[in-house]
């Protein structure tokens, strides 16, 4: 049986992406999301946030960095990826989560200062967007407009 590394995840971001570059000029954006799940104690529900570190490599973090902000809604998919390292002659390790795709999801406050409900699917280099469920319509198109369905219904 092959090996299975990829993550899943929709959380809200806890603080703002910040955007850097490696010394050969590559793009990294960093920010982190919080998952929230409920669960049992005793007769009590409670809810528990888990806290999730995640890299966005490329054009991609570079296109997205802009709407990475605190509060957003998102989803993640990607893979789990341990750095280590000795700081003081200890060992250390650390586990992020290196995204393939990001998705857009609605709530949070967009760059405009606005709340954003669209969603939007971010793959590859980050250039191409997919809105799905929202038809593309010409304003000028006398069609544009039609639906299908009749005015005179009642309801």
């Amino acid at each position: 049986m092959a090996d299975l590394n990829s993550v899943a995840l929709i959380g809200r971001l806890t603080r703002d992406a910040k955007l850097k570059y490696t010394a050969g000029g590559q793009a990294v954006c960093k920010f982190s999301i919080a998952v929230n799940r409920r669960r049992k104690n005793g007769d009590q529900w409670e809810d528990e946030a888990n806290y999730f570190d995640i890299v966005l490599w490329g054009r991609q973090g570079e296109s997205l960095n802009q709407y990475l902000v605190k509060g957003k809604q998102i989803g993640v998919d990607g893979e789990l990826r341990q750095d280590r390292w000795q700081q003081d002659g200890q060992n250390r390790s650390r586990v992020e989560i290196v995204a393939n795709n990001i998705q857009l999801l609605g709530g949070g406050q967009g760059p405009s200062g606005a709340a954003s409900g669209q969603a939007g699917t971010y793959a590859g280099n980050g250039s191409q967007e997919r809105r799905e469920g929202f038809p593309e319509r010409n304003p000028r198109d006398p069609q544009a407009g039609d639906d299908g369905f009749a005015d005179d219904i009642p309801f």
